[in-house]
């Protein structure tokens, strides 16, 4: 029995490391299927290797694969393993074919259900829940063939033994597997993104000053050059011209400078409410405009040091953000609730949009990269850059139609 428990070990390793070292990179789309199919290979494994007990008895590890990719991806990434998983099972054959149906229908329809919530918890929230997850269909899988085997006797609860204790110590030793990876890969990326803005704030500090000083003496040269009584009005049109290019320079100038440290004459130590009524009402003219609707909720009472012009403008295209994707559903509603859990400021952002695919919010954050057809992008780079220096975080929570949630935590 142990040299089987090894090689369903094995089976069960191998989707998560072909998809680590192989498809990692690829797109969310792309290793959706590519896990599917590798889970279904999986389950054929198992069902082709059980586990053989003395006693006459057998069973297998095919919920294991089908119990992670439940919690998951819910109903559409397990449906297609439900169907395999039958077939398969139909083409073995046996006595047990159509209770083996009738159950794995039952935790077809269960299981998927907890999805939702599940994906929300945290890492060991998920290993436990998981366990347990698969404690419970094990323990109904042994209820509902109670009925069938009789009398309950030493044989009924070897098999019992078994059969939990294995399922339940396998998908406790992947869940782990598992959770550590994607863990990894958050901690991998967090530092490529820190890194990331820590190069694009240096060029931009060092940039900005050294290109706004001749900017600076251009723009006066021109303005006083357009007071001369000599100048015909066609050329006082050029000159004008000029200084509106001039102008929309130094502005470009200003964005990039805000990737910049944030500056000593601006940093306060506050609750942030001073910065979010005032954003609050600079946008309100803007969603008007677009029928959006902005509800604002305020409660709380943690302080944090931090750059105030450079958190107003981080709110500020946010809020605007918000707006422009509900502009396209001819409005909604923006929701900006801030409270505080744990010494720690969260500040929720919520509209009603159109949303993003998972894809689109992979890329957030990312210089060049914006979901508007004329955005640069440098405006989610801007709100990035500002969460990071104080030290937070951000995480995006989206449906495509139905809306957008970014969540800021702030530790204080």
């Amino acid at each position: 029995m142990f040299e089987t428990l090894l090689l369903n070990f094995l089976f069960l390793l191998f989707p998560v490391v072909v998809s680590l070292i192989f498809f990692e990179n690829r797109a969310h789309s792309f290793n959706r299927k590519a896990l599917i199919l590798l889970s279904a290979l999986t389950m054929s494994l198992c069902i082709a290797k059980p586990f053989k007990l003395e006693i006459g008895f057998i069973f297998d590890l095919r919920y294991i694969p089908f119990i992670i990719m439940a919690l998951f991806g819910g109903y559409r990434n397990v449906l297609p393993l439900y169907i395999i998983l039958n077939l398969y099972r139909f083409y073995v054959g046996g006595a047990g074919t159509i209770p083996s149906f009738l159950f794995s229908t039952t935790v077809m329809i269960l299981v998927p259900l907890y999805s939702k919530k599940f994906v929300k918890l945290s890492s060991k929230g998920r290993v436990i829940s998981a366990t347990i997850a698969s404690f419970l269909t094990m323990g109904f899988y042994l209820f509902t063939l109670s009925f069938a085997h009789g009398a309950l006797n030493r044989q009924f609860w070897t098999l019992a033994l078994n059969a939990i204790t294995t399922h339940v110590g396998v998908m406790s030793v992947i869940m782990i597997l598992i959770e550590k990876i994607i863990t990894n890969i958050k901690n991998r990326d967090r530092i490529m993104q820190s890194e990331r803005l820590n190069v694009v704030s240096e060029l931009a500090a060092s940039v900005s000053h050294e290109i706004r000083n001749p900017l600076t003496v251009t723009s006066g040269f021109l303005q006083l050059l357009n007071r001369s009584k000599t100048l015909t009005q066609e050329e006082k049109e050029y000159v004008e011209l000029s200084l509106q290019e001039l102008r929309r320079a130094e502005k470009i100038v200003s964005d990039y400078l805000s990737f910049a440290k944030p500056q000593s004459e601006n940093m306060v130590y506050s609750n942030m409410n001073a910065e979010l009524e005032y954003t609050k009402n600079i946008i309100m003219p803007y969603a008007s405009i677009h029928e959006v609707e902005v509800k604002f909720t305020f409660n709380n009472s943690l302080n944090k040091h931090y750059d105030r012009n450079q958190i107003q403008q981080c709110f500020i295209n946010l809020y605007k953000n918000g707006i422009e994707a509900m502009k396209e559903k001819g409005g909604g509603t923006l929701f900006i609730d801030v409270s505080e859990r744990k010494q720690n400021i969260l500040i929720r952002i919520q509209d009603t949009g159109i949303g993003m695919t998972r894809e689109e919010i992979s890329r957030l954050g990312k210089p060049y990269y914006s979901t508007k057809e004329e955005g640069t992008g440098l405006g989610m780079l801007m709100v990035y850059s500002t969460i990071n220096k104080v030290k937070g975080s951000i995480e995006v929570d989206s449906e495509k139609g139905k809306g957008t949630t970014f969540l800021i935590i702030i530790p204080t």
